[in-house]
C-alpha cells in the first residue's frame, strides 16, 4: 500500500514539475537552469576541495566560469578578447590612454602575421577564404560596436586584418 502512495505522489510531482516547465519562457528556464548549475557545481567543488579531492574539484570550478556572462559575454570570450587586446597593445595598434579619434587617425597597416594573430589563425598553415571569414565573423560577433560601443576601434583593427589575409591569399 505504501508503495502505492509513494508513487502516486512521485507521479504528481513530476506532473506538476513538468506543467511548470512547460508553461515557463525559454530564457527564463535557460537562465534558471544556467544559474542552477553554477550553484550546484560551486557547492560540489567546495565539498571536494574541503575533502581534499583538489583535482576532482578544479573541472566543476571550470564548469561554472564557462556559465558566467557578463555583458552577453562568457568567461572564455572574455579571455579571447583580453588575448586580442593584449596583441594589439603590445605592436602599438591599441591603447586605453589616447582619445579614440585620435588612435582612429593613426591607424597604419597591419603586418600579415600580426593580422593571422588577431584572427587567431596560423601563419604557416594555408588558409582558405572561408576560414578567414569564419575566424572573422566568430571575433566580430564578440566586439562588434553594435554589441558593445567601447569596441569600436577593435572591430576596425579586425576588419583591416581580415582584408590584409584576404588580399595576401587572392
Amino acid at each position: 500500500m505504501n508503495i502505492l502512495i509513494y508513487s502516486l505522489i512521485i507521479f504528481i510531482i513530476i506532473y506538476l514539475l513538468l506543467r511548470f516547465i512547460a508553461n515557463v519562457s525559454a530564457k527564463k528556464l535557460t537562465r534558471g537552469v544556467r544559474f542552477s548549475i553554477f550553484i550546484i557545481s560551486i557547492v560540489l567543488a567546495l565539498f571536494l576541495a574541503v575533502g581534499g579531492r583538489f583535482l576532482l574539484s578544479l573541472p566543476l570550478v571550470l564548469l561554472s566560469l564557462a556559465l558566467v556572462k557578463l555583458k552577453g559575454l562568457s568567461l572564455f570570450q572574455l579571455v579571447a578578447l583580453f588575448r586580442l587586446i593584449q596583441t594589439l597593445r603590445g605592436s602599438g595598434r591599441f591603447s586605453f590612454n589616447q582619445n579614440q579619434n585620435q588612435n582612429i587617425k593613426n591607424s597604419s597597416t597591419l603586418s600579415l602575421e600580426e593580422s593571422y594573430k588577431i584572427l587567431n589563425l596560423d601563419v604557416n598553415k594555408k588558409t582558405s577564404k572561408e576560414e578567414v571569414n569564419k575566424a572573422y565573423i566568430k571575433i566580430q560577433k564578440k566586439i562588434h560596436p553594435d554589441i558593445s560601443p567601447e569596441t569600436a576601434r577593435l572591430s576596425t583593427i579586425v576588419n583591416e586584418a581580415k582584408e590584409i589575409i584576404l588580399k595576401n591569399i587572392l
